[in-house]
Formats: structure tokens, C-alpha cells, sequence
């Protein structure tokens, strides 16, 4: 599905980080890799000097795990270039990550992060990095709801994730309480739970076994963003994958979406993936 991944890079080592989880797609997926590091207008020798040598490191490790990879420095708009480079190559998936200053304001609005999202035609993976150093994953937190757009490549994305690293896969099912007008909010077994789990969660199953992946299923109730968090730091997540497949979504984050208050509360790496436009 993925045949050429590029990994946006700047002078930020969040940026470096998220580029490893392009890396270990790449090699998972036996698709050549992109990196690609865009100078902004005057930037200073330092920044200049920090992006040179994340590439350099990038390209020496991509190589020694046997990946096809190209090293790219451009000048100009990063939004700009990176969508130029995209129709070039015929890029299937985007790797970007969040900034610093992303962190003190509200996510998605006016910056990088956001206009890749939006304007790239191609698939989008954007990365909130919380701890730094090498990409360990044991566990991934997909958290997923009873409708789940563009269903294949998402778990697609996912498992070839969790294949190289041996990974394990955790569904996070999150439904609405069933609520009666006398009785309130009523409480079902975990049988009647087990009847209940919508199709899309079942056919999610189905890719995972496909794809040989090691998977448990689990529920959570009540605020979205709170369920994620407790689980994601209950259970030690290495990282969370999250989907925002459909204009709806995108639209509702710059209003505000359980998806921000994840972004800002995350105890783990995360991963916000947008498949590729229709």
C-alpha cells in the first residue's frame, strides 16, 4: 500500500524522532524513504546546522536497515514544498510532528502541522512526541469508535507499525453509555458489551489477524480524552494512534475535539493519522 514515505525534518529533534516512526514504516512496509528538510527564509547557521546533521543520522540508520532512502533540502514555504515534492514523487504517506510552541496554543491552528493535514492529497501522520530517544514499541492504543473511515489503510498503518517491532495492538472501543429516561445510565454486562461492538471494530479484528498482528480488545465509557489518557497510562502505552479521516473532524479540531485535549494530555508518543484524500 505504502510505496515511497517522506519524513518532514527541521531543526527540532521532536522532528527526528517522528522521522524514526517513517523509518520503521519504511522498512516495514519495504518502501523507499524520503527526508526532506525545507530552510525557512533567513534561518540562522545553528537551525541550519542541527536539521543537516538529523538528516545525516536519518539517512546513515535508514540505510543500515536496508531502506531505499533520499536525503532533500529545499528553500522556501515548508507547506509549499513539501506538497511540490509529494506530486513529484508520488508520495503515499507524510510524516510530520508537532513543535514546541504548538504545545502552548490551541493544536492545528495556523501552523505546519495543520496545513499538511489539510492540504496534502496524500496520507498524513502527524506525531506528538512526549518522550524522547529511540522509538520502543510493545504495545500500540488504537482507540477507535463504532464507524471508522477509511477502515483498510488505517489498519494497515497500524500493523505494519507494530510488525517490525514485534508489537502487540490494544482496540479501545469507545461508546456512548445507553441511557433510560427512569433508570439512567444503565450498565451492561460484559456479555451484552461483547454483542454490542459494531462492525467496523470487528473488521479492524479481521486486518489485525491478517496481518498476524498480536491484539486485545477493550472498552471505555464516559469522556473521550480522559478514557484515552487513563488507559494509555494504565497499561504503559508505547504509542496511540489516533484517526482524523474525514473533513468533519478536521474542521471540528479547530473548533475543539477530544483529539486536542489527547494531543496536550498524552503520557505517550502519539500518532494522529489521516488517510489519503478521496
Amino acid at each position: 500500500m505504502y510505496k515511497k514515505i517522506l519524513a518532514a525534518v527541521n531543526e527540532f529533534s521532536n522532528s527526528e524522532i517522528a522521522a524514526r516512526y517513517a523509518l520503521t514504516l519504511a522498512k516495514s512496509a519495504h518502501a523507499k524513504l524520503f527526508l526532506v528538510f525545507v530552510a525557512e527564509e533567513k534561518i540562522d547557521r545553528d537551525r541550519l546546522r542541527h536539521a543537516e546533521s538529523a538528516l545525516e543520522r536519518l539517512f546513515i540508520d535508514a540505510r543500515n536497515n536496508g531502506i531505499d532512502v533520499e536525503s532533500i533540502t529545499e528553500c522556501g514555504d515548508p507547506v509549499n514544498k513539501i506538497n511540490e515534492l509529494v506530486e513529484e514523487h508520488g508520495i503515499d504517506i507524510v510524516f510530520t510532528a508537532t513543535r514546541r510552541e504548538d504545545v502552548k496554543k490551541r493544536f492545528f491552528v495556523r501552523t505546519i502541522a495543520r496545513q499538511l493535514m489539510m492540504k496534502l492529497p496524500c496520507s498524513v501522520a502527524m506525531v506528538r512526541v512526549v518522550k524522547m530517544g529511540g522509538i520502543h514499541l510493545n504495545n500500540i492504543l488504537v482507540p477507535v469508535r463504532d464507524r471508522i473511515s477509511d477502515l483498510e489503510e488505517r489498519a494497515y498503518f497500524v500493523a505494519k507499525l507494530a510488525e517490525v517491532s514485534d508489537s502487540s495492538v490494544t482496540l479501545f472501543h469507545l461508546r456512548k453509555p445507553i441511557t433510560s429516561f427512569f433508570r439512567g445510565e444503565i450498565h451492561l454486562t460484559p456479555f451484552q458489551r461483547e454483542k454490542q461492538i459494531p462492525e467496523d471494530v470487528e473488521e479492524f479484528r479481521t486486518y489485525l489477524k491478517k496481518y498476524k498482528i498480536p491484539y486485545e480488545r477493550k472498552t471505555g465509557l464516559g469522556s473521550v480524552s480522559r478514557a484515552i489518557t487513563i488507559e494509555a497510562a494504565h497499561r504503559r502505552n508505547d504509542l496511540i494512534v489516533m484517526g482524523a479521516s474525514d473533513r468533519s473532524l478536521l474542521s471540528s479540531i479547530v473548533k475543539g475535539n477530544p483529539v486536542e485535549n489527547v494531543l496536550r494530555e498524552t503520557p505517550c508518543n502519539m500518532i494522529i493519522f489521516r488517510a489519503k484524500k478521496s
